[in-house]
């Protein structure tokens, strides 16, 4: 309880920094929840609901929950649905989860492939995780994917992750705190398709479980601080 409160109270303060160039209105307008569109359900086989991070808060009454996931899964959805229209998947976005996976797990939570089946973006919770990003020329190759040996993401325990993508880096946070930035060696001028599909549970390997809430997607490079402190048992994906 008393870590939720600390984290609410980073939610006042970043949101005064945060709005003073743009508006909650715009925030809201750009979110999409990409579970509610890949339809996840306590009702489908392996999945319940289970109490969240945070079981009580001082500020509200309603208890956090979260979706156990505790055997293999795949749920998918055209990309477009997530990017309607002419909208395209942001060169500079970042990526939100609060989730946690079984102790020594590796778990791809949410991927996202394009048209050929090449998959260019992949949010691995693992010991050392590894940001699986991929633009439209192949960059960077597997073999210089950023790796973040400082974190175990896989230790059993809940865990508000963010990776921020900006130019050539990525920037990890957990639990609201930087961990590190490392290059992110993709083209002067990167694509990731929105013909593919989006996938929910892809590559879960073997026993892997873990627990979630929600995931979404937002025209915003920053709202990553934002939900680290909202989403208290949610996976996000905010993007720009």
């Amino acid at each position: 309880e008393e870590d939720c409160n600390i984290c609410n109270f980073l939610f006042v303060t970043i949101q005064i920094a945060v709005f003073l160039s743009v508006t909650q209105t715009y925030i809201l307008m750009n979110l999409v929840d990409v579970l509610k569109v890949l339809e996840l359900s306590e009702d489908m086989e392996g999945v319940s609901l289970e109490a969240g991070l945070c079981t009580s808060r001082s500020d509200q009454d309603v208890t956090d929950l979260s979706y156990k996931i505790d055997k293999k899964i795949q749920l998918s959805a055209p990309t477009k649905q997530l990017f309607p229209g002419e909208t395209p998947f942001p060169v500079d976005f970042s990526v939100m989860t609060t989730v946690r996976p079984v102790k020594g797990s590796q778990v791809f939570l949410f991927s996202l492939y394009d048209p050929q089946g090449t998959q260019q973006l992949g949010v691995e919770l693992a010991r050392s995780p590894v940001f699986l990003y991929e633009d439209h020329n192949g960059q960077p190759s597997p073999d210089m994917y950023p790796i973040f040996r400082k974190v175990s993401l896989a230790d059993g325990k809940w865990h508000r992750v963010a990776y921020s993508v900006e130019g050539q880096s990525v920037t990890l946070y957990l639990d609201c705190v930087k961990v590190e930035t490392l290059e992110l060696l993709r083209g002067p001028d990167p694509h990731v398709s929105t013909e593919g599909v989006s996938v929910f549970g892809t590559r879960l390997l073997d026993e892997a479980v873990f627990e979630v809430r929600q995931i979404h997607t937002c025209l915003c490079p920053w709202v990553w601080y934002k939900m680290t402190s909202v989403s208290l048992s949610r996976a996000a994906i905010s993007t720009s």
